[in-house]
């Protein structure tokens, strides 16, 4: 290998790495453009290590070596910077994307190594795609599986479970407990529902619906959060 075709593959790592990277530095998560691009670079460098760094050895007569398995430690070895992308804050996972773009990095840096352009630039693109293109999808579909719990005041039982689902157009499985919290001497309950699987949207709306039943006086949203705590960005 020339030179020159050292240089090239070297740049295009970098300049591919840089780009992956860019992704995540917009996102302001602490592994972004120079990480990215140093792990590229790096990798390319491993592989170009393998592929050629053993030539004059391996002509050595008796002599037996796997100049592969060197790349092959980029594998298993770049998992402790994916690790230090990963945040653990109680059932709250962050960071487990930028980990795994980290290490598919790697192999685009081992692919520019190995000389091939065309599978390191069409995984690059790839790459950005599930990244960028995605997320919005992703975002989406998880405004949609989102919790809440509501506070009703009512009059003594004038709300059921069977009214509450007809009203708000829920599914059984979507009520996920329905407590009276406390009967008040003036002849009111205070109600405690915890509803599964709805969406942003339809959590806006359910003060105003339930108010429009008789004998609802008060409704009011204690909490709302993702049925799915751990998170990939």
């Amino acid at each position: 290998m020339s030179n020159m075709e050292m240089l090239l593959r070297l740049v295009t790592a970098a300049a591919l790495g840089s780009l992956i990277g860019f992704e995540r530095e917009r996102l302001l998560w602490a592994a972004g453009i120079r990480t990215h691009m140093l792990v590229c670079v790096g990798s390319c460098l491993i592989m170009i290590v393998s592929q050629y760094g053993f030539a004059n050895i391996l002509t050595e007569k008796n002599v037996v070596l796997d100049p592969s398995r060197v790349a092959a430690q980029v594998v298993s070895g770049i998992g402790f910077l994916g690790a230090g992308a990963i945040l653990a804050r109680g059932e709250i996972v962050k960071g487990l994307t930028t980990a795994a773009s980290i290490w598919t990095v790697a192999a685009v840096g081992l692919a520019v190594g190995g000389g091939l352009y065309l599978a390191a630039s069409a995984s690059t693109i790839i790459i950005l795609i599930i990244l960028a293109g995605i997320k919005p999808l992703e975002e989406a579909y998880r405004s949609r599986n989102q919790s809440c719990q509501l506070k009703i005041e009512v009059d003594n039982g004038s709300l059921t479970p069977e009214l509450l689902k007809e009203t708000l157009g829920l599914r059984t499985g979507q009520i996920k407990r329905f407590l009276v919290e406390n009967r008040n001497p003036e002849g009111s309950d205070n109600l405690l529902v915890l509803l599964s699987k709805v969406s942003s949207q339809d959590i806006a709306a359910y003060p105003e619906k339930l108010k429009e039943l008789d004998g609802v006086r008060e409704v009011s949203i204690v909490k709302r959060a993702k049925d799915q705590p751990a998170n990939s960005p």
